[in-house]
């Protein structure tokens, strides 16, 4: 008996200990860390339950990729501590690829033989090369530049082909990208109304007014990275809602994406950003050419050129601050786009004798950090193409612009051989917005950026599965419609002579 009491108070001890040094080191790590290491330890039972989640359903691994990809950019306005949030979003990419090879099938692994993993993969394995090339001065530069370009690009879309290749998994991509466009436009409006947090007012300060207070007036830019890729995004999101709006869907859902049209476009012109009107643009003129509708596609051709003249040749509503904005993206005389034009010639004496660039890394924001002091840290690369060709060089750009004309081509030819009407309207809004955003993306960095990456990721995904669908639903209809004719058979007459 008196073993057993001993033994239970030894026990009852060293639980006692195991908790007193549990506690010391909570309170030491959360004495120097303050809230940022009492929030890691709260999160660390949910960080687990979601490993759990993610291992038994990888689809919710990609899922959380793409709602993330909404936060990543700007959160680190909001949540104090240096948390490198961008890199979250590959730890999920990591997570969500080991738990799938651990799910994976032979079956599912064969849906990877499509035709856009090939086209991407050129693309990926240029990039990939391009951490050898003799100009580049960092290594490290290369890894942190090469996610936006092509690693999440080849990571992604292996995981949709496999994780979310059916059409309802493209109508849940689509409610969740117009919820969250919806929410990131409405706190736009109350940016806009009551003005910035203490944290966005830090940014601000810290650089970010240069180009986001503007004659005094706030370019809104709302949880996303700048004001231009907000602008990108809402315009990209009011494009497809408004092509959703015209399609073969019911009263309410029309009322629902006409909502959604006017609040996104709304919050693309608070953003005070000249180059996403290219996306309307763009995105419109391929929507008129998609339907094939040779009388609809000369009336608003028509309109569209009406509108272009407007904004053009006249100062009708100069006095209002977002069309003034818009404005001065058709002027070819724009300061901002002459200073533009003057980098470009720099760039193209310095790249003349560099066919493969400076390095991936080496321009912009990457360039200043890892290699400050060189020529391509100190131009700016406001264009994604810029960026692309300086970066790449003409090669690269040939064969970047190569892959998405190609997916372009693929996409409107598929287009066409669609017969399921909500498949069609649904692949239409993902095509032109595509098309708007390879467009716009001349003026600035968008398709690296996200969430306007990951949406065209799927979006491209989709562009190319479509076809199956709809095959298959012909199918199933043709089945539905056999019984019928055995009930029905046709009356066969015989003539007797």
């Amino acid at each position: 008996m008196a073993d057993v009491k001993s033994n239970k108070f030894l026990g009852e001890l060293i639980a006692f200990l195991g908790f007193l040094l549990i506690a010391l080191i909570l309170g030491f790590t959360i004495g120097k860390g303050k809230i940022v290491a009492a929030g890691a330890y709260i999160a660390i039972p949910f960080v687990l339950g979601f490993l759990i989640l993610v291992f038994k359903d990888p689809k919710i691994g990609l899922i959380s990729i793409l709602h993330f990809s909404f936060l990543a950019n700007g959160l680190g306005r909001y949540v104090p501590g240096d948390v490198p949030w961008g890199l979250v979003i590959d730890a999920l990419l990591i997570l969500t690829i080991v738990a799938t090879i651990f799910k994976v099938t032979k079956e599912d692994a064969k849906k990877i033989n499509n035709p856009i993993f090939f086209i991407m993969l050129v693309w990926f394995l240029y990039t990939l090369i391009q951490v050898v090339n003799p100009e580049a001065r960092s290594k490290e530069a290369w890894f942190y530049a090469v996610r936006g370009v092509s690693l999440y690009l080849i990571q992604i879309i292996p995981l949709i082909l496999i994780l979310m290749n059916k059409k309802e998994d493209m109508d849940q991509v689509i409610k969740i990208w117009l919820i969250w466009s919806v929410i990131s436009a409405l706190y736009g409006f109350k940016m806009d109304l009551f003005g910035v947090t203490t944290g966005e007012r830090k940014w601000l300060d810290d650089g970010g007014k240069i180009t986001h207070e503007i004659q005094g007036r706030l370019r809104i830019f709302s949880f996303y990275s700048d004001a231009g890729q907000f602008g990108a995004a809402m315009a990209h999101t009011a494009l497809a809602a408004f092509l959703l709006a015209l399609g073969p869907y019911s009263k309410k859902q029309k009322y629902i994406y006409w909502i959604i049209t006017a609040m996104c476009f709304w919050g693309y012109a608070l953003s005070g950003s000249r180059g996403p009107l290219f996306v309307l643009a763009a995105g419109g003129f391929l929507y008129l050419f998609l339907i094939g509708n040779f009388r609809i596609l000369l009336t608003g051709a028509i309109v569209g050129g009406l509108l272009f003249a407007l904004l053009k040749f006249t100062h009708v509503g100069d006095g209002n601050y977002q069309i003034h904005r818009m404005r001065t993206g058709l002027d070819p005389n724009d300061a901002s786009l002459q200073v533009r034009i003057e980098n470009q010639k720099k760039l193209a004496v310095y790249l003349a004798t560099r066919p493969l660039g400076g390095g991936i890394g080496s321009g912009g924001s990457w360039g200043a950090r890892f290699s400050p002091g060189s020529f391509l840290s100190e131009v700016a690369l406001d264009s994604w193409y810029v960026k692309i060709w300086v970066e790449t060089g003409v090669v690269g750009l040939t064969i970047h612009l190569l892959t998405l004309i190609i997916v372009l081509i693929i996409a409107c030819i598929k287009v066409f051989q669609l017969r399921d009407p909500d498949i069609k309207q649904k692949m239409i809004a993902l095509t032109c917005g595509y098309f708007g955003i390879v467009v716009a993306s001349y003026g600035n960095q968008i398709l690296g950026q996200m969430p306007t990456g990951t949406v065209i990721y799927f979006s491209m995904v989709y562009m190319f599965l479509c076809t199956g669908w709809d095959n298959e639903l012909s199918r199933k209809n043709d089945l539905a419609l056999e019984p019928n004719k055995q009930l029905n058979p046709k009356r066969v007459v015989v003539q007797i002579s």
